[in-house]
């Protein structure tokens, strides 16, 4: 019984109950009017500081670090932003009806996104893999789909879908994500001692522009009529399309791994690397891809996959660690 509970407690923790909190908040209170320009700006600033800080714990080193492994972090990088799209793409026939166009549109962009970094290096340490690889690819996958996301979005999506423009998609990205991060980067050789001794603060500051970015979100979308549009029966068809569509991309990282020839502890970098996508990343994209109510319904599929994603892949995490090495014989 104290193991269930363990378990239950990794899942629903307290950031993910705040966050629950906060969209029931945005659902019966939402800001609008003077609030909501103000709630709006604030979340800019944040998301400016929280690209800032990314930018400056991005070390040389860790980009350097198992840079030249590029069997592997090729491989990662064409399950993140090649088979997630193509695989969503082949299923629109199925999820566009299922689902409703809103939430389709954020299973698109779900695929779109870059790959996690603390979750996916974290899983990669409990499993015992390659931690030097797993912080180059899931550094790289942060920087690059910074660009990336955007044009596979416009891409994937048509004009109708609540996109800004390409090129003006690119400009916010650019001042808004891609400046801070460089700039935070540059700065990196002044406040790198401080921000690497200070990583729980940098979390909370992480944590704060999340919440900012879901409450504002949601605010306007619900100010759209969004609970009118995704009714609950939409969001346990969600659920279910979010756990299959997880399911396809970790047998098929596993697979292709193992046929590729990686030893364990690359299968389990490729695994956890290449079938993760970014909160911290794609919440606060989100604000600058997509039009005022928009938002909410495009984020909503990101919300539910990480969680799914974070239960799932502990369990993974526990069995990888539990093998024996080759060589050592098992006591009993």
């Amino acid at each position: 019984m104290s193991t269930f509970y363990a378990r239950l407690r990794m899942v629903f923790d307290n950031y993910t109950l705040i966050i629950i909190g906060v969209i029931l908040a945005a659902s019966f209170v939402p800001a609008q009017g003077s609030g909501e320009v103000f709630f709006r700006w604030l979340t800019n600033g944040a998301i400016a500081l929280l690209f800032f800080l990314h930018g400056a714990k991005l070390s040389r080193q860790a980009i350097i670090a198992g840079a030249l492994h590029w069997r592997l972090h090729l491989l990662i990088f064409a399950f993140t932003f090649i088979f997630f799209p193509v695989l969503m793409v082949a299923l629109t026939p199925v999820l566009k009806p299922l689902l409703g166009n809103e939430l389709w549109v954020g299973m698109l962009y779900l695929a779109a996104l870059p790959g996690t970094v603390q979750s996916a290096i974290a899983f990669t340490s409990m499993a015992r893999g390659n931690i030097p690889a797993a912080v180059c690819a899931a550094s790289a996958s942060s920087l690059v789909g910074i660009l990336i996301t955007p044009m596979l979005v416009k891409l994937m999506l048509d004009a109708d879908a609540g996109t800004t423009g390409m090129l003006d998609a690119i400009i916010k990205i650019s001042l808004q994500l891609l400046f801070p991060f460089l700039l935070g980067h540059y700065m990196r050789r002044w406040i790198g001692n401080f921000v690497d001794n200070n990583r729980r603060w940098l979390l909370y500051v992480d944590q704060s522009s999340i919440l900012l970015v879901v409450y504002t979100a949601f605010s306007s979308a619900v100010v759209g009529g969004l609970w009118n549009t995704v009714p609950p029966v939409s969001l346990l068809l969600l659920t279910l399309v979010c756990s299959v569509i997880l399911a396809v991309v970790l047998a098929v990282t596993t697979w292709t791994s193992r046929a590729m020839g990686f030893n364990k502890e690359d299968e389990i970098t490729i695994v956890f690397c290449g079938s993760k996508k970014s909160m911290a990343t794609g919440v606060p994209m989100a604000q600058v891809l997509f039009a005022g109510g928009a938002v909410g319904p495009a984020i909503l599929p990101l919300m539910i996959f990480h969680q799914i994603q974070l239960m799932v892949c502990a369990v993974m995490a526990q069995n990888y660690a539990r093998r024996e090495e080759p060589g050592v014989v098992s006591a009993a």
